[in-house]
């Protein structure tokens, strides 16, 4: 009998714990659909916003060689673009779709996610965390009380699961719990660290946005201390956890440190989606040789030694 990697985010049934995080391929149904096919469990969306958005000008992306640099400026097409590519998907995939939303107040939020999930998407993540878009993500996150509001505002309006991105700076008690309170369901943590880098050869920043967000391996064990740490004060609410997930094995010690699953979104730089299957085949092997029957015995494990 085959290892079972099914598991439960907040009502939503994955079949392995792998799930592509914002930002990365998910604007349209030919990539969704990509996605599905490499094996992912779910499928996070590109933060959708109310209008559409290019984006910044290139360059936008720098490999640092420990970690990647990006300042894309959250290019999307906008909700009213974006519906009939959810629409399809929700049509044809048979993965959960969750549906990053991004606004600059609750109105704008609430608007978005409406439509979102009148489209199909099986979750909303609210984009809390962005560190280099003024007026959305982290600015947004930052202003604990606005934040609320627009928890509140998007929760009265769903019955499917809400999730918050949040940064390293949001991974705090007295956050979450106001999180909470306002109804939160689950928490992705973390989004990319505010960062930037500077050519030594034009003496300016390299990125056109001079700051951008650090993700990759180097970020792992500040978002492996927030998920370990989240799941220690709250260990009932479902945690994503995201940030440096570039193998199987550092997707599990996400899962160890308390995250139901794990968002993957870098690693496709290098790895292209084969990352999805190699991580889902590496946790099947690991369990059937340790003699674990399901990945879900596997939850926060590490709190328990």
């Amino acid at each position: 009998m085959s290892a079972d990697l099914r598991v439960e985010l907040a009502g939503v049934s994955l079949r392995n714990p792998t799930i592509l995080a914002s930002g990365i391929l998910g604007s349209s149904y030919g990539l969704m659909r990509r996605v599905e096919l490499a094996g992912a469990g779910a499928i996070t969306t590109k933060t959708i916003t109310k209008d559409p958005r290019e984006g910044y000008p290139n360059p936008v992306f720098v490999d640092l060689g420990f970690g990647y640099l990006n300042a894309m400026g959250l290019p999307n097409p906008g909700v009213r673009g974006f519906e009939p590519e959810l629409r399809k998907a929700k049509a044809e995939l048979r993965i959960p779709i969750i549906a990053s939303v991004g606004g600059r107040d609750e109105a704008e939020f609430q608007n978005v996610a409406e439509r979102l999930l009148d489209a199909g998407c099986d979750g909303i993540e609210l984009n809390l965390s962005c560190p280099h878009v003024r007026g959305y993500g982290l600015e947004i996150g930052s202003d604990i009380r606005l934040a609320s509001r627009v928890i509140k505002a998007v929760k009265g309006i769903s019955s499917k699961p809400v999730f918050a991105k949040i940064s390293i700076f949001q991974a705090r008690r007295e956050i979450i719990e106001r999180y909470l309170d306002s109804g939160i369901d689950g928490v992705a943590a973390i989004n990319t660290v505010r960062a930037m880098a500077i050519s030594v050869e034009s003496l300016t920043p390299i990125l056109s946005n001079e700051v951008g967000g650090l993700s990759g391996p180097c970020i792992k064990p500040i978002a492996l201390a927030a998920i370990y740490e989240l799941h220690k004060e709250f260990p009932d609410i479902p945690l994503i956890g995201v940030g440096g997930v570039d193998s199987w094995k550092s997707g599990l010690e996400f899962i160890l440190a308390g995250a139901t699953a794990i968002g993957i979104g870098s690693a496709i730089a290098k790895k292209d989606l084969k990352i999805f299957e190699e991580t889902v085949d590496g946790l099947k092997r690991f369990l059937s040789m340790r003699g674990f029957k399901s990945i879900r015995e596997l939850i926060g494990y590490a709190h328990k030694t």
